[in-house]
């Protein structure tokens, strides 16, 4: 560091000792904006990184989904000697490879069945047998079965999962918002209420001054402290107030570490311009339009609506008769460079054949099955069009709430502006002593109270504005 810099930072430093405790703490306010807000919450807030898991389970649930599909190896070892006997000596082992075309399976398998005792339907020779073979369904399961119905329904499931995902972090947000504009309230009251306090000291010190040269009778000096200490009273209620309100948004902010974090006394929420904006009515027709394809209810709606859809087509296919083909085609060898007789080898006259048939002759519990989900998506449709109906519902409530709340903030606006006034001629009529400190002291509070009242209607406004969004499912 040169000597330079070493003498700017040490004025620095003596300027800054020099100022006033509340001037040191005006320059130590840092605007906490509801963007840094945003930027804590979804970086490190744990219900968020919670939230991100469902996505993951969901994933997981298909994968587990996809495993019916997964080649199977198979393999069963028995053997039996007793009294110099040799009852039997089995081995069979498989393999299973799912294909997702029609439901069939494609197996590869090497059996070696030998011994006084074996089955002779089973038996083969010391060498064993190879086969390969596929079994495919003609009735039942052709089109869809239960597997592939299990994996559709599980990727169906993933834009359910991200539909409610959105939503429980809207709703979080939206929290953290609330919170944010009930703590910009809360500041704003104890910053007028402070105001009013050294407005009201700055008084009394100055009539105190005038009763001293009897210029003003004693009784304005009693008044005038009455006047300090009624509004230090009503600080102290607010400086509580602002206090709470701190800590209830802090419940929002978290670090890196999974820690919890306090917002600093310092911290000071961004000065907003309080003349509240109605949106324009293409922001409204737009949310709307967004809220049809977008909104996470329906989202979520309409991936039970495909899950229905898949389900549907199952269970009108196990209306079918169950009707298994298989063919195998056998053989002797058991290596690729061996020679095998063509009579024992891979053939069109070395082959089993395998053929299932079963069909309930009322089908009714197919039947009473597939009832079921059609009367699902029916209860499913009504529920739709009256979540379109809510959701359209919310959202011109929470405008027309918006409407409402901008023209108050306008006639306040107007209110605080004559009170302004009124308060102006006030003090200068007390100067020329044609007033008293009493009407001066009920004008100054009706003016602060005016203030607040007007911080209470735009802090009502942005809370609304972003309900509204919120309940148009998509985050302000």
């Amino acid at each position: 560091m040169n000597k330079l810099n070493f003498i700017l930072i040490a004025l620095c430093a003596v300027l800054f000792h020099n100022l006033s405790a509340q001037e040191r703490a005006d320059r130590l306010k840092i605007d906490f904006t509801t963007d840094d807000l945003e930027e804590l919450l979804m970086a490190h807030h744990p219900i968020v990184k919670q939230i991100n898991l469902l996505t993951e389970t969901a994933k997981a649930q298909v994968v587990q989904a996809a495993g019916k599909f997964d080649p199977t190896i198979y393999s069963n070892f028995k053997n039996k000697n007793f009294g110099n006997t040799n009852y039997y000596n089995q081995w069979n082992n498989e393999l299973k490879i799912p294909l997702w075309l029609a439901g069939a399976d494609l197996k590869i398998a090497y059996d070696r069945n030998v011994g006084n005792y074996t089955d002779p339907q089973s038996r083969t020779n010391n060498d064993g047998l190879s086969a390969v073979g596929i079994s495919i369904p003609l009735g039942q399961g052709l089109v869809i079965d239960g597997r592939r119905n299990t994996l559709r329904q599980a990727k169906a499931m993933l834009s359910y999962v991200e539909a409610e995902k959105i939503k429980q972090i809207n709703t979080i947000w939206y929290q953290a918002l609330s919170d944010y504009w009930n703590w910009y309230f809360a500041y704003r009251q104890y910053e007028l209420l402070l105001e009013g306090v050294k407005l009201a000291d700055t008084r009394f010190k100055a009539i105190s001054e005038q009763t001293a040269l009897g210029d003003k009778p004693l009784i304005d000096s009693v008044e005038a402290a009455v006047v300090v200490q009624e509004r230090r009273i009503e600080l102290v209620k607010y400086e509580v107030e602002l206090q709470n309100a701190r800590i209830v948004l802090s419940n929002h902010l978290w670090n890196a570490q999974q820690l919890p974090v306090e917002l600093p006394e310092h911290a000071v929420p961004n000065k907003t311009d309080s003349t509240a904006i109605l949106p324009d009515s293409k922001v409204i027709l737009g949310l709307l339009d967004s809220a049809k394809v977008a909104h996470p209810e329906l989202i979520k709606l309409a991936s039970k609506s495909q899950q229905l859809v898949f389900e549907e087509r199952y269970r009108k296919e196990m209306l079918k008769p169950k009707l298994n083909i298989s063919g195998t085609l056998i053989s002797s060898r058991h290596g690729f460079n061996n020679f095998i007789p063509p009579a024992y080898d891979f053939n069109w006259h070395n082959y089993k054949l395998g053929f299932e048939f079963a069909f309930p002759l009322f089908i009714r519990s197919e039947r009473g099955k597939l009832r079921e989900v059609r009367i699902k998506q029916d209860h499913l449709q009504f529920e739709r069009r009256i979540e379109e109906r809510n959701i359209y519902n919310d959202i011109m409530r929470k405008y027309n709430d918006l409407s409402a709340y901008s023209k108050q903030i306008e006639f306040q606006s107007v209110n605080v502006r004559n009170q302004e006034r009124l308060l102006k001629g006030e003090l200068n009529k007390f100067r020329l002593g044609e007033s008293t400190l009493f009407v001066v002291n009920s004008r100054e509070n009706k003016l602060i109270e005016m203030k607040i009242k007007q911080e209470k209607l735009f802090t009502d406004y942005r809370k609304a504005l972003a309900e509204l969004y919120y309940k148009a499912g998509t985050k302000f």
